[in-house]
């Protein structure tokens, strides 16, 4: 029997409660058992974990995964070839999300194609992330993410493993947002990566532990924490695309 999500947030918050220390792949079987019409946000990184986890309860059930990424016109090749090299071997489609071409093409022609550098980030991930995000999910019921609360102390800490997603759910369409990974350490994903010899961004071999767009990802040095090799000329607070900003929004309302 599907969550029926005209329940009220307390429901949800329930089910985040008893399911909180229970393992990723519980919460992925959970959330494929309950939503036929569930997405995968796949980054391109090491959630990959996620669609290896989701293609084999997928199996038992008898059910599809859905999975989706977005192609911000600024990936690093890897990436793309990382991307590709998941497709073939789970054997599944991966939809690819682009921004809009109009809106890309007149905010490059009114900031360049560098403009983050000398203000923020925030309006180019507008267009080039958020738009596509937000086009996918409206077509969803629910989806499933790669978020951890060790990726980021100022934001993600207290990432519950499901919730009522407080910045794409509408009036009239609310969306289920299931974070499996949100209990699990870097070093628990990479345990789960070579164990079950899962494929990964050859990226990761050259330092890079938070992989995002290219103009905006670098790698990091020993004892700096992941989520500095992203947007480094900001300040530490603002390391958020908009993706996951109910977040932030959860965080400042403390």
């Amino acid at each position: 029997m599907a969550i029926n999500m005209t329940f009220p947030t307390s429901k949800i918050n329930q089910l985040a409660t008893e399911y909180a220390e229970k393992a990723p792949r519980d919460i992925i079987n959970f959330a494929l058992q309950q939503f036929d019409n569930i997405g995968i946000s796949f980054s391109g990184a090491e959630d990959v974990v996620l669609i290896d986890m989701a293609t084999k309860a997928a199996k038992k059930l008898g059910k599809a995964v859905q999975v989706f990424t977005l192609d911000t016109g600024r990936l690093h090749p890897e990436t793309c070839q990382f991307i590709e090299k998941v497709r073939k071997h789970y054997d599944i489609r991966i939809e690819v999300m682009y921004p809009d071409k109009e809106k890309l093409e007149a905010f490059v022609a009114a900031n360049g194609l560098f403009s983050f550098y000398d203000n923020d980030h925030h309006d180019c991930c507008g267009i080039r992330k958020i738009e596509p995000l937000k086009r996918k999910l409206l077509t969803l019921d629910a989806w499933i993410t790669g978020q951890r609360r060790d990726q980021s102390p100022d934001t993600r800490n207290e990432v519950p493993v499901m919730e009522l997603d407080g910045t794409f759910s509408t009036k009239d369409k609310p969306l289920s947002k299931f974070n499996p990974l949100a209990n699990w350490s870097s070093e628990e994903v990479w345990q789960y990566i070579r164990m079950f010899d899962v494929p990964y961004n050859s990226l990761h071999d050259r330092g890079f532990i938070s992989i995002g767009c290219e103009p905006c990802t670098r790698p990091v040095g020993p004892n700096q924490h992941e989520r500095e090799g992203r947007w480094w000329w900001e300040e530490a607070t603002a390391k958020e695309c908009g993706l996951h900003r109910g977040n932030i929004i959860a965080k400042t309302s403390d």
